[in-house]
């Protein structure tokens, strides 16, 4: 039997269990410090002392999240057309979502509600960075039937209590299914600098970390010097390279795995529904026409593989995009990239006619990336001798820079077709951002006084779900489409928001 959502409705009892963790969560990040150093140094604190602390925060989670599951409830407002959540332990909050402004409706399921058997829900509206709100415990049958009535905005129909299927509760089969070989794939050959940095800032605060909790005896600085001084050999440092490298693959393949394993598209109602996860399993509907941006990426090891990420937006706030509000499905081949292309426009977009950027914004990114701060290191070196056994740097830094910058300029394009305006942008991972003229809230067009003379400018496409920007492009072509994009922005009755 399907709930009246005229009424206000709990979450699932046992829910309870979902309040306690993330009631736990937020202590124990506050308390965090308190516990390591009293496992690092059990003797700076009485026992008997800290056992109470325990017993007395075991004491308030629990009472924090049966309160907080008691005045948690959520209802439909026909009248008004909104969804109402009430909330909060001491203060009291009650949320109001126009329900035609909800974007997307996500079921999610973590580890822990994986194993008591509930799901949660995450809305998103537009104007929103993060999620308007959230449900945390919720039975599976329930947030289908729910999130049916939330996205059914358009014709809204009370649904009968008596009814035994919701109209989400027949899926069609999915027509793209990336597979284990395929996120394999995505995951050795992506994000090979970012992970990089995490490592080093991992290795770099543990590093520090420990040095603050343990004597100098333990990491001395001086002995670990000597050591690597007599040690240290140039097989060793290969070797050392070589496990860094192997590790950033390694964290790359569980990370990419294990957040999109059993990735399924499927179409539902003319909307997309996507499904991936392996520990947090998460659910969302994509409406074609609320569609803002869809960025295509792909590097030279992924086009010999044959496969590549895309991702896709909705309308935000129009600010710095939260990465939840982006949808990513990593590991489609070329085939499976048209038919999504085709779903979500109609058809698979053309480039149309080039823009290329004048070589001056070449010239003016090395000046700023290697120019710049290579004088600054030489000033520096010039009065400080120590810093001169260092020059040597100076080379390693300028050549992977400038070829960063080379080829980041040589991919730099903006494509105008009849339907689509297409930026192609990367020096190692190329990306190809699409938007519809339709769907442009503003247009920013500007010239420096000296590009005057050599008729180049800049160009900002404002969307609601973020900004495609081209630099130092034609600048009498690029006024001579805005006039266009102008027009249509005016005449088009798209509802995409």
């Amino acid at each position: 039997m399907t709930p009246d959502f005229r009424q206000p409705q709990r979450q699932s009892p046992i829910g309870v269990i979902v309040m306690f963790a993330d009631t736990a969560r937020h202590f124990v990040r506050g308390l965090g410090p308190f516990f390591v150093i009293y496992l690092l140094k059990p003797n700076a604190m009485n026992g008997l002392v800290v056992a109470g602390i325990a017993a007395a925060l075991f004491i308030t989670i629990c009472i924090g999240a049966f309160l907080r599951w008691r005045n948690f409830t959520f209802y439909l407002d026909d009248a008004n057309e909104e969804f109402v959540i009430s909330e909060g332990v001491f203060n009291k909050s009650r949320t109001v979502i126009a329900l035609d402004k909800i974007q997307q409706v996500n079921i999610t399921q973590s580890l822990i509600q994986r194993i008591i058997g509930v799901h949660g829900l995450e809305i998103d509206t537009a104007g929103s960075q993060t999620e308007e709100a959230k449900i945390k415990a919720v039975t599976h049958p329930l947030a289908l039937a729910l999130k049916s009535e939330l996205l059914d905005n358009e014709k809204r129909q009370v649904v009968s209590p008596s009814a035994d299927v919701t109209p989400e509760s027949v899926e069609e089969k999915p027509f793209v299914s990336i597979g284990l070989l395929s996120l394999i794939k995505v995951g050795v050959t992506s994000n090979y600098m970012k992970t990089f940095w995490l490592i080093f800032v991992f290795i770099v605060t543990l590093y520090d970390n420990l040095r603050h909790f343990f004597d100098d005896e333990v990491l001395d600085p001086d002995k670990f010097d000597q050591y690597v001084g007599r040690q240290l050999a140039t097989n060793t440092i290969a070797m050392l390279f070589l496990f860094f490298v192997v590790l950033i693959l390694l964290i790359n393949l569980v990370r990419t795995v294990v957040k999109y394993f059993g990735y399924r598209i499927s179409r539902q109602r003319g909307s997309l529904m996507l499904s991936f996860g392996l520990i947090n399993t998460r659910n969302t509907i994509i409406k074609p026409e609320k569609v803002q941006l869809v960025t295509i990426t792909r590097n030279y090891f992924q086009k010999k593989l044959n496969v590549l990420g895309i991702q896709i937006r909705q309308a935000t706030s129009g600010q710095e995009e939260h990465k939840s509000q982006h949808i990513d499905i990593p590991g489609c081949n070329e085939a499976e990239r048209d038919g999504l292309l085709k779903l979500l426009y109609g058809v698979v977009p053309e480039k149309g006619l080039m823009l290329r950027p004048n070589w001056r914004k070449l010239v003016f990114s090395i000046f700023l990336a290697i120019v710049l701060p290579l004088t600054a290191f030489f000033i520096v070196a010039a009065k400080v001798p120590m810093v001169q056994q260092f020059a040597f740097l100076a080379g390693i830094y300028a050549a992977p820079i400038f070829l960063v910058l080379f080829f980041g300029f040589r991919n730099y394009r903006l494509f105008i077709g009849e339907r689509f305006i297409i930026k192609q942008s990367g020096a190692w991972d190329i990306s190809h951002e699409i938007v519809e003229p339709a769907k442009i809230q503003a247009i920013t067009t500007s010239q420096l006084f000296w590009h005057k003379g050599i008729d180049i400018g800049y160009l900002t496409l404002h969307t609601a779900g973020g900004n495609i920007s081209f630099a130092l492009g034609n600048f009498t072509v690029i006024k001579q489409h805005v006039n266009m994009w102008l027009y249509e922005m005016e005449s088009s009755d798209v509802n995409w928001m």
